[in-house]
């Protein structure tokens, strides 16, 4: 069989690069004769700059930036071709920011470096902003604060169809992942709603993006595109499903959020395309089987089930994963 392996990053436990490989060495375990395409993807969110200079080539470049504390981090972005490729999660991720602090500074968080990022992109017609994995709600205030004059014209990768208000916007659906206790969500959400600047965008999908970063681009004129849908055109996704028998995309966790605009959608879609199956392995699985067939994906596996526990899948997240992906393999393969 032909199997293309193409999943995102394992929310802070594994990259792209390492979940892809991860599952290889669980399927060879089981079904040596198989052709494996690893294909290690991005949405937008952690490991877009990554997986794309892997995918491209060009130049990385590195800077420091305002990190979401105030504190200066290194974040890099990739040149490649004319266009500059930004991975907002580097300037503001939630990963920058420790568990213990969260509910202190979810209030405080800022986005100013990625205005910094996109405005040391110099030279370039075009500067792609990949959207996702952020520890901010700050509506992009800190990004328009610092970044200046833009002469490229802008796009915003979205990970997320979300609005910026309301009970699917950036403050009541992602305030609480970043620590906000229920009072702060609805300060977040009050703040958010008085900035003027970003009242005629603010009901456009991906607003909520990144704490409402893509709201922001929005209002300096970004286009919006899918930030799972770019990487797969980009890496060559459609070339490597064109023949192949089974795709196997995966994430730390799929959930109802992994099914508006995440990037299994993306590998779904595109296997569905060609009538070929999609799996997903990840973490943990609480999206229903329904709505992910309805999306393209033919069964989901949690590693945190097969591992016996979650501490136990977070104790060795490639070992466990593996492992699951040998189990899996038994099913699917025809050896």
């Amino acid at each position: 069989m032909r199997i293309v392996i193409a999943p995102d990053c394992f929310g802070g436990t594994l990259t792209a690069r390492e979940a892809a490989q991860a599952i290889a060495e669980g399927w060879r375990r089981t079904a040596p004769g198989d052709e494996l395409l690893l294909r290690p993807l991005a949405d937008g969110g952690p490991g877009f700059v990554d997986v794309l200079h892997a995918a491209l080539g060009g130049t990385v470049h590195r800077e420091t930036v305002t990190g979401p504390l105030g504190d200066p981090v290194t974040a890099e972005w990739l040149e490649h071709d004319g266009t500059a490729y930004v991975e907002s999660a580097q300037a503001c991720g939630l990963h920058l920011v420790p568990a213990e602090l969260r509910p202190q500074v979810c209030e405080t968080t800022t986005t100013a470096g990625v205005g910094e990022l996109i405005a040391a992109a110099k030279g370039v017609h075009t500067v792609v902003v990949g959207l996702g994995g952020s520890g901010t709600t700050d509506g992009g205030a800190g990004m328009l604060a610092t970044v200046g004059p833009v002469d490229a014209a802008l796009v915003a990768a979205s990970d997320v169809e979300n609005p910026l208000l309301g009970p699917h916007g950036a403050a009541r659906v992602f305030g609480p992942q970043k620590g906000a206790s229920p009072q702060a969500v609805e300060r977040l959400e009050a703040r958010l709603a008085a900035m003027e600047e970003l009242a005629g965008v603010r009901d456009r999908p991906g607003a909520g993006a990144a704490g409402g970063l893509g709201a922001a681009l929005m209002a300096l004129g970004a286009e919006v595109t899918s930030g799972a849908g770019l990487v797969r055109r980009l890496t060559g996704l459609d070339a490597a499903l064109d023949g192949a028998d089974l795709a196997v995309t995966g994430e730390g966790s799929f959930d109802w959020q992994s099914l508006r605009g995440k990037l299994v959608t993306a590998v779904a879609a595109g296997a569905a395309e060609r009538g070929l199956p999609c799996l997903v392995l990840a973490g943990q699985v609480t999206a229903g089987r329904r709505e992910a067939a309805a999306a393209g994906v033919q069964e989901s596996y949690a590693v945190a089930e097969h591992a016996g526990s979650v501490a136990a899948s977070l104790a060795d997240p490639a070992g466990t994963l593996a492992d699951l992906a040998a189990h899996v393999a038994k099913g699917w393969s025809r050896r």
